[in-house]
């Protein structure tokens, strides 16, 4: 992020729905990738849900303290084609799932990931899968258990770390643009409306595929 939205940023009102939404999930809103978790403060699902309304983009709530909610925000119809693609299906069916299709899947992860999050073990490696990171990186943190990656940013790499790279670097220059917009007035609604519903990046379908 450049100087100049840094300041920019810190003028802002850090806990504003739409600036958290632009700061979390730049990546999806700008139609880079079909799905990123949001961590909100439960007051602000409903604000959420009616930004959202009829933007191609659905709202999963996986779990709540009462006082913050952990939201999967994602294009329904582009996680379902990453998660239908073959080497997804394989690790899916490693990781205990029979039905593989997306409406199975959510339930089951929703019950795993509030386990988790109750008793801080048995973590669910399929929540990368559902964030649609790279199967060869999911697959990758599993087996080194997290370790011996060879870059980081918006998830561990294990392959093709020079293109994972500059795809981050596209999330960032998303996330800056969103934050620029909303400084100059721009609500988070007409933003959706500007990047649309559906677009999709030939990059990042290299990446994930």
């Amino acid at each position: 992020m450049s100087r100049e939205t840094w300041e920019i940023l810190q003028q802002m009102e850090p806990k504003d729905v739409e600036l958290q939404l632009a700061l979390q999930c730049a990546p999806l809103i700008a139609g880079l990738k079909p799905s990123n978790l949001f961590n909100i403060p439960c007051e602000g699902v409903c604000q959420v849900r009616e930004l959202i309304r009829d933007t191609g983009i659905s709202m999963y709530v996986l779990f709540s303290t009462g006082r913050k909610a952990a939201v999967l925000l994602y294009r329904r119809e582009s996680l379902k084609k990453y998660m239908e693609q073959e080497p997804v299906v394989g690790m899916l069916h490693k990781l205990g799932y029979q039905d593989t299709s997306l409406e199975a899947v959510l339930p089951v992860f929703r019950m795993r990931y509030r386990r988790y999050m109750q008793e801080r073990r048995d973590f669910p490696h399929e929540m990368g899968l559902l964030l649609g990171y790279p199967v060869e990186d999911v697959r990758g943190f599993i087996e080194h258990q997290g370790r011996d990656y060879l870059c980081t940013g918006y998830w561990k790499v294990y392959e093709n770390r020079e293109q994972k790279q500059q795809l981050f670097q596209r999330f960032e220059y998303a996330k800056e643009n969103l934050v620029l917009l909303l400084s100059y007035g721009v609500g988070m609604a007409d933003i959706m409306d500007i990047f649309g519903g559906t677009r999709q990046k030939t990059l990042y379908r290299e990446c994930a595929g």
